[in-house]
């Protein structure tokens, strides 16, 4: 349960996650490069997809997120992305709901910025370009290299959603000692789901290493935040 809905949280709870995301979003757009839109785009789609189909297990479902990918590939994208992808699912599906838009936004968009700021830097590093023998330069990722990309991929997508359901539950716990059963309940259910996810993302970022590397823009790093 990714997704709080409305009249869950405490207006502490409210007020911070509205305030937190408005700065968030704020710092992301002034970070954001018009050569990063079409791959936000797709990837909001395929987060606003995705997260409509639930899996139920036990009194809660999980679904996926995919904010481990979406900062890996598009770095401060993804909180625009995610914005708009959970907008969107709130008017037209009621998954979470618009009071409480902010606290989700905070809860996906600061996972996804620590795996950008985390793992990037190690990404950028399999996709330098090599001197070739003629005197040009190609990127070039070797199948080691690719394992590699598998590894980092694994470790940030798992690391998003753990992540996120530590603030999740953080949400509840602070709005109430009436949440802890549903908290604990959910934390345990993101541990699955953290596997899952991190074994999708470190296929799809091996598969982008392999063939389009170029595609996770990785020649132009994350800024800092101290630059923002």
């Amino acid at each position: 349960m990714a997704h709080i809905p409305d009249g869950v949280v405490s207006a502490p709870v409210l007020i911070t996650g509205a305030l937190g995301s408005a700065v968030l979003l704020g710092l992301a757009l002034r970070q954001v490069r018009e050569e990063a839109l079409p791959q936000a785009a797709v990837l909001a789609a395929a987060f606003f997809v995705s997260s409509l189909v639930s899996i139920p297990l036990g009194p809660s479902s999980v679904h996926l997120l995919l904010n481990g990918l979406m900062g890996l590939v598009l770095g401060w994208a993804a909180v625009p992305a995610l914005f708009v992808a959970l907008l969107l699912q709130a008017v037209f599906f009621g998954h979470g709901g618009l009071v409480v838009l902010g606290v989700n936004t905070l809860n996906l968009a600061i996972p996804a910025l620590c795996c950008a700021l985390l793992f990037r830097p190690l990404l950028a590093r399999l996709v330098e370009p090599r001197p070739t023998p003629a005197g040009e330069s190609m990127p070039s990722v070797t199948p080691q290299e690719r394992r590699r990309g598998f590894l980092i991929g694994l470790t940030a997508g798992a690391l998003a959603v753990l992540l996120t359901g530590a603030l999740v539950m953080a949400s509840l716990l602070l709005s109430g000692e009436a949440f802890a059963p549903a908290a604990r309940v959910i934390g345990i259910t993101f541990l699955p789901l953290a596997a899952i996810e991190g074994l999708l993302t470190g296929v799809v970022i091996a598969f982008l290493l392999r063939v389009e590397p170029a595609v996770l823009a990785l020649d132009q790093p994350l800024d800092r935040l101290s630059d923002a």
